[in-house]
């Protein structure tokens, strides 16, 4: 019985098996001993490129818009410009009804005359190497009839959401050549003052406004692709014919911007206003170019 367990225990022990020698591995063989398996480990990760497939985000494809590419005017509207009282041509403009429609319905309320008041007889205000603007309205009924009843600039409001869509929505520049776009935004426009103000025994900070903010009438027509207007900017359409005469104001001879003067910077920085009133003057045409007449195409 003895010998039996002893028999038995002897089959059942694992026999080791002699381990083979290890490679001595010089000092000078670099820090690459096995060449094969860098080298198998690279054609299995070009591999796996190969067969893993090229997609794109499916929520990336929704969010960004074909419109913002390549949009489709859905009416025409043209004015026509004088500098200093000679005709120098039409400007046709396709407007963006389907992707923009409260900016494009905007431009084309006011250079229709629809609200009893358009763009004929008003000045391009700014010659910028990439675009000209215009003055736009002071001030236009329907906007003040509509926050009489409402007390809100709904209108304004409107463009500003469309605006911030548009930005959200589309990559790259929205502002290209031959854009024309309504300015929602005013770029020099000073931040808020704060002030100190006394309510029900406490002292509140409150936020004071500078100055006005754009009332949704001034828009500008680029010459070339102007990404700096994508901050202030509306896109409503685009020149269909013209482009000549946008190119004649824009070599009409302008005022000299001297922002790198030191007595307008040292002005600019302690929120002096005369500086701001000198600022709006810079590139201000010495002709008075002005819309002789506009409207809606049929």
């Amino acid at each position: 019985m003895h010998c039996s367990a002893r028999s038995l225990y002897h089959n059942l022990t694992p026999v080791k098996q002699p381990l083979a020698p290890c490679a001595r591995i010089s000092p000078s063989s670099g820090s690459n001993p096995n060449p094969i398996l860098r080298r198998d480990f690279a054609s299995s990760s070009l591999l796996l490129l190969l067969i893993t497939p090229n997609t794109t985000n499916p929520l990336r494809a929704e969010t960004i818009s074909p419109s913002c590419a390549d949009p489709v005017p859905t009416k025409q509207a043209f004015i026509d410009v004088a500098v200093d009282g000679e005709a120098i041509g039409r400007i046709v403009i396709g407007l963006y009804g389907d992707s923009v429609p409260a900016g494009a319905a905007r431009f084309g309320e006011i250079v229709s005359g629809a609200g009893g008041v358009s763009y004929r007889r008003k000045e391009f205000v700014k010659i910028m190497p990439n675009y000209v603007q215009h003055a736009g309205l002071r001030s236009y009924g329907a906007d003040a009839e509509l926050a009489r009843k409402t007390g809100r600039e709904l209108a304004v409001d409107r463009l500003v959401e469309e605006w911030e869509r548009q930005n959200e929505n589309c990559t790259g520049t929205k502002n290209v050549a031959r854009s024309v776009s309504i300015i929602v935004r005013d770029p020099l426009k000073p931040p808020p003052k704060l002030k100190l103000v006394a309510r029900k025994g406490k002292l509140e900070i409150d936020q004071e406004e500078v100055g006005m903010n754009p009332n949704g009438t001034e828009f500008v027509i680029t010459t070339k692709d102007s990404p700096e207007l994508d901050g202030s900017a509306l896109v409503v359409g685009t020149v269909l014919q013209g482009m000549d005469v946008v190119d004649r104001i824009s070599q009409v001879k302008t005022v000299q911007e001297n922002s790198t003067s030191p007595y307008f910077r040292v002005a600019k920085l302690i929120g002096d206003k005369r500086a701001v009133v000198a600022e709006r003057g810079f590139n201000r045409p010495y002709s008075k170019v002005v819309i002789t007449n506009c409207g809606l195409r049929e």
